[in-house]
Order: structure tokens, then sequence, then C-alpha cells
């Protein structure tokens, strides 16, 4: 089912700044090299009419964004456990990202669920956090542990998004450079440029789930602006279409962004997770 949102006029629960956002993270160890991954915690039990939540955050981003901070707001207030963290090679986790793979995200996620969550879950993907929330979902029901998803909330997911969005739209020159060098650095317009390696692009065609239908076995909310110039509202549409035999709603925010972190925005995420649960 697909949505057209109008602006949102619902208040969201928050507290106090430093009750959430200041405190220091905690680390757990994930894969064969330790890598140190911080994470962050608010109190509460999950049950089955309030599930707990999992953010899964995007490519080059952390735990302190503004969608991940009121979310663990809302949480604290509502009762609700929250748990975010940040991948390998980003925020205050330990390692390179020079060093980081689909794979190696995906796994740093489902140990943080494994250790960091109990009872049934809504885990929340943005940007590229959708992917790793779908690669999730696989990992879980591989192992038949799908109960544990009590949904998934995707807010302008990207998935496969190193083919579909990166390869596929490089040049010869800059392809050609990756496979010859092992890296390009791609410009940013926040600090140092981006390397993108040929490990990163071959792991991500290893991680692929749009070629076919499959199924994650939980309700699936996603919001995705129609405006967005990062990941075109289209792509979305591609995962709806393989979410054949799941309760997928889209909700297309005309006017919103990639970002997605304007209040009625977030008022949208947070009303999307308190629904799904």
């Amino acid at each position: 089912m697909t949505e057209i949102a109008k602006t949102a006029t619902t208040k969201t629960a928050t507290t106090k700044p430093d009750a959430v956002t200041l405190a220091a993270p905690e680390f757990l160890s994930v894969g064969s090299d330790a890598r140190r991954i911080a994470l962050r915690r608010t109190p509460g039990r999950a049950t089955d009419e309030a599930p707990g939540v999992l953010w899964c955050g995007g490519y080059l981003s952390d735990m302190r964004g503004t969608k991940a901070e009121r979310l663990a707001q809302w949480g604290a207030a509502s009762g609700r456990p929250v748990v975010r963290f940040d991948y390998s090679g980003h925020g205050e986790s330990e390692g390179a990202f020079i060093d980081g793979t689909i794979s190696r995200w995906a796994q740093e996620a489902l140990a943080v669920f494994d250790s960091e969550t109990e009872g049934p879950q809504v885990v929340v993907g943005s940007s590229m956090g959708g992917w790793i929330a779908l690669l999730l979902a696989r990992a879980l029901a591989a192992r038949g542990d799908s109960a544990r998803l009590a949904g998934l909330v995707l807010i302008a997911p990207a998935p496969d998004f190193s083919e579909e969005l990166m390869w596929k739209v490089m040049t010869p020159e800059i392809r050609a450079e990756i496979e010859e060098k092992g890296v390009w650095y791609r410009a940013s317009d926040y600090g140092e440029p981006t390397p993108i390696t040929r490990a990163f692009i071959e792991d991500g065609r290893r991680n692929l789930v749009l070629g076919a239908p499959f199924a994650v076995g939980c309700p699936v909310r996603i919001l995705q602006g129609v405006a967005d110039e990062v990941v075109p509202w289209q792509h979305a549409m591609k995962l709806v279409t393989c979410l054949a035999e799941d309760d997928v709603v889209i909700t297309l925010v005309k006017d919103g962004d990639h970002r997605l972190s304007r209040e009625e925005d977030i008022a949208r995420i947070i009303e999307a997770v308190a629904a799904v649960g």
C-alpha cells in the first residue's frame, strides 16, 4: 500500500537532552579481530505490546544523528528500550572506514541485536541501515529466529546501493581506478574524501537483495522522500515489489529529502515505530 503524506502535526515525546544524549557509550567486541563497537541503550522492557527498538544508521552516519537521538529520547520517555550503535569506522566505534564492507557492518548489527536486545524488536534502518536491517532479517530467518522481529521501519532505504547507486553510475575511468588500484576517493562536502574500495563493491554484490522476491516475515513500514536526491523514491518502490508476501506500507513524503529529519518527519518515524509494534 502506498500513502502520500501530508504535513504531520503530531507532537513527539522527548526528554531533556542530557538524559539520553550525553551518556557515555558502552562497547561490544565483534568479530575475530575483536573490534570495539560503540553503543547506547535506553532502559526499558520489550513486550509484545511495546517491542524494543534497534537503530541501524546510514552510510557515514552515526548514532548521534538527529533521528537516532530523538528516537532514543522517545524510548526513554515511553519506557521502550532503544539500542543504537555505530558501525566500525563510524562515530565512536573503533576501526578504519576504509576497511568497511556491508558484510562487516551487517555482522556488527546482528552481534548488537543478539547481545543487547531481548524479546520482540522493531528494527529501524535509515538509508544504508535499511539494507542492513533486511540482511539482519534474513540472518534471523536463516536460523529460525524470525519471531524476534516485530517489524521493520525503513527510512529512505538504500538496499544494493553500492551496485545500483554507486557502481552503475560511475564513469569508466572511476571504475577502472577502483579495479586497478583497489580504491577511489570520492570528494566530500563535509571533510576528507570518502574511500570507495574494490572490496566494498565486490562484497556488496554478495549481499544484493533486490534481484528476486523475498519475505522478511513481519510488517514493513517505509518512509521515503519524493525530493530525495541521494536515494530516488523509485528505488524504494523496487524494494516494495520484492516484499510481495509481507505487510508493507510505503509513505511518500512529497517534499521530503533524504534526511527526513524535520519535526514532521521525525513524528512520522516515531508514529510508524509505535504502530508497527
